[in-house]
């Protein structure tokens, strides 16, 4: 007989399921001192076996909360997956603010630092790029072709302290209603003009799109510098006279550039000044036990110094979202959060989808059977810090704490928003391996299993695998990951970086039709 505890993980006194660290094949027991559980079927390493007889219709439970209802009865020992367990509404018990706990800070004295960039509006960056923005997809090509002009060795032997120059471009810009959708991409790209990561610009539109550069400029106030910043070039394809005349005006912009971007140094920051980007992708089922929640903990200890972290993702927290109401610092908060659900239930069904369109092929693979699941895995990033805000998509982060900002679940698109929103470094947790970067912020990326971690080494940064390995408690790994947050904060390059995985990365939310 298997000892239970070397092969599997019951999470809650409630629950009605287990978490397989090793995969089991039919007939295979599992006990301890107190009971005895044979496999009924072959059950593969993070999917879930059942522990007790579950009735058909009746809830089931992982971490203590409900994750879907039986289809037909389980019986202790079945593989429990999408052959027979379903999402059902249910009701949540949103209790605003009941769980709410003040924040234990630390005192000023006990403040840490990273090596960072001053920018101006006590911004710090973490790295120091120039870009090459598209106003819409039309100038992509001429967005690109300036940027390749800086690719090579060249640039790392001339201007050291310069990160690189990214050309971010993207597929709108026109042909869309000029409300909302429109409001928002001009959001994402004046939060990505002024991102403390970027210490200066060039502007590239065409000429006739709806998403005028002149518009855009006037709206977010682009052209009025705050001491410190180096002035942007704008520039329209039409009025210039075509690509290769803009592709050279556009280099000399860059090239004047670059020198004085050159010129910045880093120095001494405290690490308030951190906004964490935190994102999850190519989930599992062991993402809800190790990274994330290992994230959680790196995410309490920035806000106990006054940093910020952001959660994301709003159709990976469905059905979970009542864990974070109760946290929320004012009703009003949380009620901004329901309100996004709301949207996104209706968003869904406008389309004739669901909401459980989500867990993906990759995620169901890894053990993930529903939503409910995912998102409970998916909110553990949060830690247990209080809510302190709500943010839509790209919207500019301004308080800190511990926050979530209204975003997609595809991780380009989320981590876009997030980016955009003013986060100056991110931890993306994976279970199947994605291999994500993100300029112009670094991207650290955390393996939830020691295989993967193995398996794919030249990708991962960070191993929380070491938490089913028993090496490791959850929080040991959580301030291990902390450690590294500060080291890649203060230069140290992610495996993404190393690989120049980044500049296709760039993805807005592109809502409503196309014209």
């Amino acid at each position: 007989m298997l000892r239970f505890e070397d092969w599997a993980l019951r999470l809650h006194p409630k629950d009605d399921v287990a978490v397989l660290k090793r995969g089991l094949t039919a007939g295979q027991e599992l006990g301890n001192e107190t009971f005895r559980l044979s496999a009924r079927t072959s059950i593969p390493p993070g999917h879930k076996i059942a522990l007790l007889v579950i009735a058909d219709g009746q809830p089931v439970r992982k971490y203590g909360q409900i994750i879907g209802f039986a289809q037909g009865a389980i019986a202790p020992g079945d593989h429990v997956h999408t052959h027979n367990l379903v999402m059902k509404d249910f009701g949540r018990d949103y209790r605003f603010c009941e769980d709410t706990r003040p924040v234990d800070y630390y005192p000023p004295e006990q403040m840490r630092y990273f090596q960072g960039f001053t920018r101006s509006g006590s911004r710090v960056g973490t790295r120091n790029y120039l870009a090459v923005v598209s106003s819409v997809n039309c100038s992509a090509s001429v967005s690109r072709y300036v940027a390749e002009r800086f690719k090579g060795p060249d640039l790392r032997r001339d201007f050291p302290h310069v990160d690189g120059v990214v050309a971010f471009t993207h597929k709108s810009g026109c042909a869309m209603q000029p409300t909302d959708p429109h409001c928002l991409l001009q959001r994402v790209l004046a939060g990505l003009a002024r991102h403390p990561n970027i210490a200066g610009y060039v502007m590239i539109g065409l000429g006739c799109e709806v998403n005028q550069v002149s518009v855009l400029v006037r709206n977010h106030r682009l052209d009025a510098l705050e001491p410190g910043e180096l002035p942007p070039t704008f520039l329209n394809i039409q009025n210039i006279g075509g690509v290769q005349k803009t592709v050279e005006a556009g280099a000399a912009a860059v090239a004047k550039l670059l020198p004085i971007a050159n010129g910045m140094r880093r120095t001494s920051q405290p690490i308030s000044k951190l906004i964490l980007a935190e994102n999850c992708g190519g989930s599992d089922g062991n993402s809800g036990i190790t990274a994330n929640p290992a994230l959680g903990e790196a995410s309490d200890e920035l806000v106990r110094y006054g940093g910020t972290s952001v959660l994301a993702e709003t159709p990976e927290i469905y059905g979970a979202e009542h864990l974070l109401t109760r946290r929320a610092v004012t009703r009003e908060v949380g009620e901004r959060l329901v309100q996004l659900i709301r949207w996104w239930e209706n968003h869904v069904r406008q389309f004739g989808a669901t909401i459980d369109n989500n867990p993906t092929v990759g995620n169901k693979e890894g053990g993930l059977t529903t939503i409910y699941e995912k998102s409970l895995g998916a909110v553990a990033k949060g830690g247990q810090s209080p809510l302190a805000a709500v943010y839509h998509y790209a919207e500019p982060i301004l308080t800190s704490g511990f926050c979530f900002m209204d975003t997609p679940g595809y991780d380009p698109v989320s981590m876009t928003g997030l980016v955009t929103g003013g986060c100056n470094i991110g931890v993306f947790t994976t279970g199947r391996g994605s291999v994500y970067g993100c300029k112009p912020a670094p991207c650290i990326k955390a393996a939830t299993h020691t295989p993967l971690f193995q398996h794919m080494e030249d990708d991962m940064d960070f191993n929380a695998g070491t938490i089913l390995d028993g090496t490791e408690t959850v929080r040991q790994a959580g301030l291990r990951l902390f450690e590294k947050i500060l080291s890649v904060a203060g230069g140290e390059r992610t495996k993404s970086e190393l690989a120049g995985i980044g500049d296709e990365e760039f993805a807005p939310w592109m809502l409503g039709p196309t014209f």
